[in-house]
């Protein structure tokens, strides 16, 4: 694959080094970069696929880490750089005046990677925000590791005019920078770096007087220069983003490509979920009390509503119900579950007549006969957004904060936990929230997984509570083999199954039901 032309091949005189095709320290000044050009060199699929995987899971590790500790404090970073230097295979954190062959390699990986990213994730608005957020903090992660001779070369490579201030006007203005900077004292001051930007970009800082003003320039120190050069970052990709979805469909004709970047977004956050892999281990006269200590939020929700109202519309239904079916629930059980509830609002035989046909058609006994998988949270997150009446949906994400409040607290979870989980909500955290709503109803500080599958949250909570497992914490061990079983498998790229229900499939089936009167 090209991202663009080829270049055109450089003289031994320009060039310093060259690896491969389209792959040299000019093309790659520095291992910081702002992503403003595409690369310019020829990938094969295996990279593509490859590449794209590996950053995919430095992102959502991002993600994971939010759920126990500060973003950006030092525990944060230095769980992170563990897991970079782990687990991301050649990745550098700090960029060398000496170029070799191991840190060019790493900073093709990492443009290419980002890259195709913005291809998968610029098909939804949710999707965008989401790898906007990731994206914007592992830049802030790397600008902090950066020296400070490193960030001058990164400022100039970028035209951004933002000038490290010498010696001597340190000297000269140190009473004003020690007054305003109250993290600095005078006897850090000359070990610290002050930047010269203009005060207009700055007018945050200002207005909180963090910064010394001199003839219309603002002197912010470099912990300070991070959220400016961040929001710059932030920007810029963000105007990307909105350009790429406009010209995505220029790719649609390349039948290589679609099939990969839709599974990236699919399924960057879980596995498609094996619908017969408890098949038969739970009945449904367990179901009331499962739905209290082993239903996530969401399907917990459409059950207490099923049994109040005997009565749930198409995608409660088919949420619901291809739940149960993947806790282990068989056809029979489903059949009777079903009909024993809807049968006292709507009749048994108005249930035959409208409603047993897509209960079949879920367990593959009807239409097109395909053994459906269970919904993940990111088809529940992104899709089908609910409406008056319905109460499907993920309630992290659909609910408003006050009525989230009200039912956490019927739920007789601690006033600490509720006021996370919501911070969490408003952050549009959903999953992370999921989480701590996890380990707000299993009694524990680490559940060891961020929650990214329904079924997989029942799972995780079932063996617990039948003492098969202890919470584990997956940020201490990456390899500890008690989180194995609770964490996707991520050493190599996930692919959907043969029966994952894919959107044509999905609008099939909804037009095979009966529309709800």
């Amino acid at each position: 694959m090209q991202f663009g032309g080829t270049p055109k091949p450089l003289s031994s005189r320009r060039k310093r080094l060259r690896l491969m095709d389209g792959f040299s320290d000019e093309l790659y000044p520095h291992s910081l970069m702002m992503y403003k050009k595409p690369p310019l060199c020829n990938v094969t699929l295996q990279e593509f696929e490859s590449y794209a995987f590996d950053r995919v899971k430095v992102l959502h590790y991002l993600d994971t880490l939010n759920v126990t500790y500060v973003k950006h404090s030092q525990e944060y970073k230095d769980k992170l750089t563990e897991f970079l230097r782990k687990n991301y295979v050649g990745f550098v954190l700090t960029s060398s005046k000496d170029i070799g062959q191991r840190e060019l390699e790493w900073r093709r990986k990492d443009h290419i990677s980002h890259f195709i990213l913005r291809l998968a994730y610029c098909r939804s608005e949710e999707l965008r925000r989401w790898f906007l957020e990731k994206e914007v903090d592992l830049f802030k992660f790397r600008f902090a590791n950066e020296p400070s001779h490193s960030i001058s070369e990164f400022l100039k490579a970028n035209n951004l005019t933002y000038t490290p201030i010498s010696e001597e006007e340190k000297d000269k203005f140190s009473n004003h920078l020690v007054l305003v900077t109250h993290d600095i004292s005078r006897a850090k001051l000359q070990s610290s770096n002050f930047f010269k930007v203009p005060f207009t970009e700055v007018l945050n800082l200002v207005a909180t007087r963090r910064v010394f003003i001199h003839k219309g320039y603002a002197y912010v120190p470099q912990s300070d220069l991070i959220s400016i050069i961040s929001t710059c970052f932030r920007e810029s990709l963000s105007k990307a983003l909105a350009c790429t979805a406009r010209s995505l469909p220029g790719l649609e004709e390349d039948d290589r490509l679609i099939p990969i970047l839709k599974g990236f977004n699919k399924n960057a956050f879980s596995e498609a979920y094996d619908p017969n892999k408890n098949a038969g281990k739970v009945s449904i006269k367990d179901l009331d009390e499962f739905s209290k200590t082993s239903f996530p939020l969401c399907m917990r929700q459409l059950h207490q509503v099923f049994r109040d109202a005997h009565h749930l519309k198409h995608w409660g239904r088919l949420q619901y119900g291809l739940f149960l079916k993947g806790i282990g629930i068989t056809f029979e059980e489903a059949m009777k579950h079903w009909r024993e509830e809807f049968s006292k609002s709507i009749g048994e035989e108005k249930f035959n007549k409208e409603h047993a046909y897509n209960i079949r058609h879920m367990y593959g006994k009807e239409g097109k006969r395909t053994n459906y998988s269970p919904y993940s949270c990111v088809n529940i997150i992104t899709k089908n957004t609910p409406g008056s009446g319905d109460h499907h949906g993920c309630p992290f994400k659909h609910s408003s904060p006050e009525l989230l409040k009200q039912r956490l607290h019927s739920y007789r979870i601690s006033k600490e936990a509720i006021d996370e989980i919501v911070t969490l909500m408003k952050g549009q955290h959903f999953q992370i929230a999921c989480t701590k709503y996890f380990e707000a109803t299993h009694g524990v500080e680490d559940a060891g997984f961020q929650v990214i599958h329904p079924n997989e949250y029942f799972d995780a909570s079932q063996a617990i509570r039948n003492g098969e497992r202890k919470p584990a914490n997956r940020l201490a061990n990456q390899n500890d083999a008690s989180a194995s079983s609770f964490v996707p498998n991520w050493s190599k790229p996930v692919q959907p199954t043969q029966n994952e229900m894919t959107d044509s499939e999905l609008d099939a089936l909804m037009s095979e039901m009966p529309e709800d009167i």
